[in-house]
């Protein structure tokens, strides 16, 4: 006979609640078989942001699943590979994030190329990686993504700073209503990025890490967003640089501010 029965839950709210899962494609290359681009920090940086988000395992993400590619492993297959992989296993209700540290160059025909750790650059167009392919992957992935770009850099000779590209271009294109991807870029324009020893990252992913561990927490509700961390950012990077580097986020109209990580 049919019958009613009425349950009554007496467990935690978050113990039923379907979350979404993380993957990130994390990319850092300080050692290049180039010495002369040698870095001190980007693939720090990498790893120091990994480190970061997998804390958010169990609590705002389901699970976070890692492709980690530093130094000699960033090579061009590999990342490439990389790229296949995230669009691969991303899903309309997946979160996915990029995060690229290292040298980023325009060629003479204004041509945007990340250099992987084997770069050539007397062939460029062999060796590097053009932008077009990491744009083509992030604007085609179903989910929410977030782009982190920290590859303004530049070698020792530089000392300490992260060379100059005109990267405003780039980040226009990434984060286009089209695609809708949310872009946090270490600086604008044709603007040095700075990194430091006593910072122990580049001043970007230095702000970026503080604010993901609970800085950017601007409201105090437990939980940080785009929004937040994009002020958190703005403001440390300022401090820490006195006034000698300005980042930019760029986040398209079509898409809403939701939270990267909670406290």
């Amino acid at each position: 006979m049919p019958a009613t029965v009425r349950l009554i839950w007496r467990g935690k709210k978050e113990e039923y609640v379907i979350r979404p899962k993380l993957y990130i494609l994390a990319i850092g290359v300080s050692r290049y078989q180039d010495k002369d681009l040698t870095l001190q920090f980007a693939s720090k940086d990498a790893m120091d942001f990994v480190e970061v988000m997998k804390t958010q395992k169990g609590r705002l993400y389901e699970d976070v699943i890692v492709k980690l590619l530093a130094d000699e492993k960033a090579t061009k297959d590999e990342i490439l590979d990389g790229l296949e992989w995230l669009q691969r296993q991303t899903t309309s209700k997946d979160v996915a994030m990029v995060f690229i540290a290292g040298h980023g160059i325009n060629d003479p025909a204004g041509i945007y190329y990340f250099l992987p750790a084997n770069a050539d650059l007397e062939r460029l167009k062999r060796t590097g990686v053009p932008f077009s392919d990491i744009k083509n992957t992030v604007s085609a992935l179903p989910g929410k993504v977030v782009m982190f770009v920290d590859t303004c850099h530049a070698g020792n000779v530089m000392g300490g700073k992260r060379a100059i590209t005109d990267i405003t271009g780039v980040i226009n294109e990434l984060s286009s209503a089209e695609n809708g991807v949310v872009v946090f870029a270490s600086s604008t324009g044709r603007q040095y990025s700075l990194e430091d020893p006593s910072w122990g990252n580049g001043a970007f992913t230095k702000a970026l890490t503080e604010g993901l561990k609970g800085k950017a927490d601007l409201l105090g509700k437990g939980k940080i967003t785009i929004n937040m961390l994009d002020a958190f950012i703005a403001e440390r990077v300022k401090e820490i640089t006195k006034g000698r580097q300005t980042p930019v986020t760029a986040k398209p109209q079509t898409v809403p501010d939701f939270p990267v990580a909670v406290k």
